[in-house]
């Protein structure tokens, strides 16, 4: 964590950490279920330009401040959990690397899995639905499946921008 004291990492994660704040609230519905959300991106950059570790930090800090901007029910530390998984996985998978098409399919396909699939399935099962995990587990695959290729696309778009940014602004 010695890239911690560095200034420019300290000032790009806390852009990060304000920006995943803001876009957790953007949204554009599709229908009743299924809604394009953009909050994961600024850790997907973070996790590329920035580590796993202080991704996992950008995260957690995500999912922590928006929820002191805008409580939308109790604080539950699951999601936040969450947030330093999705931070990890992308960190793992993309830092220090190309953002190649393979390896964003990879990060996100992973990401949607642990994180959009298992984690968060059994958070809202927690807290919620207490159907039991498959019940529910059927119920939220269908709208991962359908959020998982345009997430990628998403992604590819924001980390390839991004590339080309941190050439010219050396970050």
């Amino acid at each position: 964590m010695k890239k911690l004291r560095d200034t420019n990492t300290l000032t790009l994660a806390a852009m990060l950490t304000a920006l995943g704040i803001v876009l957790g609230f953007l949204k554009i519905p599709i229908n009743q279920i299924i809604e394009i959300r953009f909050g994961s991106l600024p850790i997907g950059i973070a996790g590329m330009s920035l580590g796993p570790g202080i991704a996992a930090i950008v995260g957690a800090l995500t999912d922590i401040g928006g929820y002191l901007v805008k409580p939308t029910g109790p604080f539950f530390p699951g999601f936040t959990i969450s947030g330093i998984v999705s931070g990890l996985i992308f960190g793992f998978i993309l830092y220090n690397k190309k953002p190649t098409l393979a390896r964003i399919v990879a990060a996100e396909a992973v990401h949607t899995l642990i994180v959009g699939i298992i984690m968060n399935t059994y958070w809202l099962d927690m807290m919620y639905i207490k159907k039991g995990f498959f019940v529910t587990l059927v119920a939220r695959l269908p709208k991962e499946l359908v959020m998982l290729p345009i997430n990628i696309l998403m992604l590819y778009i924001v980390l390839e921008a991004f590339g080309r940014i941190k050439t010219y602004a050396r970050v």
